[in-house]
């Protein structure tokens, strides 16, 4: 079935970036689906599955060189009984991302090419202001615009108050409280988006990301599973991120639930996401004051005072000492591949010397 790529969210900086693929006989299609080693693309002539090409493959030097959710590819269509071939990724406008688990070093792309970013809490046993937090500095460096999303509002009885607390942590973002039970309720999130505007639903396990994009959706497109009670977690019943289209209200990126978000690259962020510390941090005598035991520390003096909580404070030490480590891992890694290509180089120039010094 033909699809409408302005739908999709094709706009004329994409369709300049994509101009000297045309010559080339290849399409735009946009990444909806990623599996291992292939993709799901949605084209104008309709869905396609894909693979990258073998030059795409080899010029990949890092997980990031390859496709993600949501970004825009040059493809080879496919033909009758074969696959498409991804040779090209056009450039990014704002992309979620993480450190991979287990390599502090590894950038994973959970989303690309978004414009609002939707932060799934759950107001039930599980719900945590800490990770909020959490997520609103990586959404920041996202390049696109966090939005707060209080699910299960139906669980509580004082949903004002909880709106205001996280308010107070995110100053200028925009916090709903919704239920699936009551849909009238994530007619807000529909407005955050319109025609060919993309959002992603990042979240924990169990906070009701996929039940969110079936009410928007109106049918149940995506898998949901029970919430244990003992400590309101979920199982990941969406096993691989994928993008969805609303009709002509706009795509949404539905995202597996993430057990940790590790930072990825966040050097400014910090600042996005604790404003309130860096507006006191101003009285400081010291200009790089770390806010522990400095004299004259004006956020120290602030909690003291009860004007800012001292777990938001602690909370930003956590971030910070976490941002720093993972730019020292980055910095080491970067040395070490640095002497690696030295050392190559020095043993192609001494073959280079000796294979002339035969002639």
């Amino acid at each position: 079935m033909p699809l409408d790529l302005a739908a999709l969210g094709w706009t004329p900086r994409l369709a300049e970036a994509f101009a000297h693929f045309a010559g080339e006989g290849l399409v735009p299609a946009r990444v909806a689906l990623e599996h291992t080693h292939i993709y799901r693309v949605f084209a104008e002539p309709g869905e396609w599955l894909a693979r990258v090409s073998g030059r795409l493959r080899h010029r990949a030097s890092a997980r990031t060189d390859f496709p993600a959710v949501g970004d825009w590819v040059a493809v080879e269509p496919a033909m009758p009984g074969s696959e498409a071939r991804i040779h090209a990724i056009l450039p990014r406008f704002s992309r979620f991302s993480r450190r991979a688990a287990g390599d502090p070093t590894v950038e994973q792309i959970v989303a690309a090419n978004i414009d609002t970013v939707f932060l799934v809490s759950g107001l039930d046993g599980d719900f945590n202001p800490r990770r909020i937090e959490r997520y609103l500095v990586v959404a920041w460096e996202s390049g696109a615009t966090p939005v707060i999303v209080l699910n299960k509002s139906d669980l509580v009885d004082d949903v004002a108050s909880i709106v205001e607390e996280v308010r107070s942590l995110a100053p200028g973002v925009n916090v709903y409280p919704v239920s699936c039970r009551q849909p009238e309720t994530l007619e807000v999130l529909r407005a955050s988006l319109g025609f060919g505007k993309t959002g992603a639903l990042l979240g924990s396990s169990g906070v009701g990301k996929s039940s969110i994009v079936n009410q928007l959706v109106g049918h149940d497109m995506l898998p949901t599973g029970e919430v244990r009670i003992s400590d309101s977690r979920g199982r990941h019943v969406s096993t691989a991120r994928q993008l969805v289209m609303l009709r002509d209200e706009g795509i949404l990126i539905d995202t597996p639930g993430m057990r940790e978000l590790q930072l990825w690259e966040t050097p400014e962020r910090l600042a996005g996401t604790f404003a309130d510390i860096e507006e006191a941090a101003v009285g400081c005598k010291f200009r790089d004051c770390r806010h522990q035991a400095e004299p004259g520390c004006a956020v120290r003096a602030a909690v003291e005072a009860g004007a800012i909580p001292a777990s938001r404070l602690e909370s930003f030490h956590k971030l910070a000492e976490e941002q720093a480590y993972q730019t020292r891992q980055q910095d080491e890694r970067a040395l070490l591949e640095q002497k690696r290509l030295g050392r190559i180089g020095s043993k192609a120039l001494r073959k280079h010397l000796k294979d002339k010094g035969k002639t």
